[in-house]
Parts: C-alpha cells; structure tokens; sequence
C-alpha cells in the first residue's frame, strides 16, 4: 500500500522541477575586482615585455618569448570560454575543449622548457614565469569578469522586457 500524502507528492515534484531549473548566476563582480584584474593584467604584460626589452638576448630569443606570451593568453582566455560555455551549458565540441586545454598547457611547457634552456641569471628566469603566470591567471580573470558583467546585463535587460 502506498500511503503517501498530497504534501509528501508535492515535495517530490518540487525536488524534480528544481533539479530542471537553469542555473541563476547573479553575483556581478565588483569595481573593484574589475579594475584589480585588468590592473594585474597590464602589470603582468608590461612587466615581461620591459624585461624582454631590456634583455640582452638576440632578437629571435625575444621574438619567441613574446610569442609565448601571447599564445599563452589566447590559450588561457579560449579555455576559460569553453568551461563557461559548457557552465552555461552552450555547445562547445569536445575537440575545441581539448585543444585549448593542450595550447594553454603547451604554451606554459614551452615558456619553462625555454627558460631552462636560456643563458639568464636564475632571477631573470622567475622574473619572466612569474610575470607570465601572472599575465596567464589575470587574462582568466579579465575574461571571467565580462562574461559575467555581460551576462547578467543580458538577464536584467531580459527581466525588464518582460515587465
């Protein structure tokens, strides 16, 4: 016998429909965290490439560096798109995720196995990982922000047209 009553049916409808409700990302990042991100990011990219001009190393050794860095953040701004895409649940194929996974961990492989191989002083050599490490992380950051600020303008604006 199944003696279940109206209000224990209700709850189990109630935990279905919430297991099917989109997700609402609501949390819009803060001034200062904006200006924080794209500070760390003009800080991270001027300082490595001041120091690839002050460098004395050959202009091709220069050249790679550079290309590491915007490989790097192109790299790091296309995975963060994916996993937001995929968050936001738009279709984003497998092969393209793996591939900016594969270039983003390529570009920081290349940029160590350069470094290792550089004739630079040991400071000079965590002076450009670390300005790249902090190009990399605030290139996610800047690129999470506007996603972020863009999609929840789109919700409000969506929200405003429907009253």
């Amino acid at each position: 016998m199944n003696y279940q009553t109206t209000v224990s049916l209700k709850d189990e409808e109630n935990l279905k429909t919430k297991k099917k409700e989109k997700k609402v990302y609501n949390n819009k990042p803060t001034p200062a965290f904006i200006g924080a991100s794209w500070t760390a990011l003009l800080i991270g990219m001027v300082s490595y490439c001041v120091g690839l001009w002050n460098a004395d190393m050959m202009l091709n050794e220069k050249g790679y560096y550079f290309t590491i860095l915007l490989f790097g953040l192109f790299s790091v701004i296309s995975v963060q798109k994916a996993v937001r895409d995929r968050l936001e649940e738009i279709p984003v194929t497998e092969i393209y995720y793996g591939i900016s996974w594969f270039t983003s961990i390529a570009a920081i492989v290349l940029l160590v196995i350069g470094l290792w191989n550089a004739d630079l002083e040991l400071s000079e050599k965590g002076f450009y990982g670390m300005s790249f490490t902090l190009s990399l992380f605030s290139a996610i950051a800047v690129q999470k922000n506007t996603r972020d600020v863009a999609y929840i303008d789109k919700e409000i604006k969506t929200k405003e047209n429907e009253d």
